[in-house]
């Protein structure tokens, strides 16, 4: 089965031309860390959001799939 996307911080990193491993050191955290987050297998902290929308130039909102797009509602 499946995970559901929760952040698109993935497709983020690919647009940006941007790779885990600078993000990982950008961030501050391990690159397994960032590698579970790029896979929606575990999601950062609203603050860490916020970090890497900063970090990457974007709004905080782009990071989040709506919850229709996972069929929450």
């Amino acid at each position: 089965m499946d995970r559901e996307p929760y952040n698109s911080l993935k497709v983020i990193l690919a647009e940006k031309e941007k790779t885990y491993t600078w993000h990982s050191e950008k961030m501050g955290r391990n690159i397994g860390t960032v590698s579970r987050w790029m896979t929606n297998k575990v999601q950062p902290s609203i603050e860490q959001l916020y970090e890497i929308a900063h970090n990457l130039d974007v709004d905080v909102r782009e990071l989040l799939v709506t919850s229709k797009d996972v069929g929450i509602i």
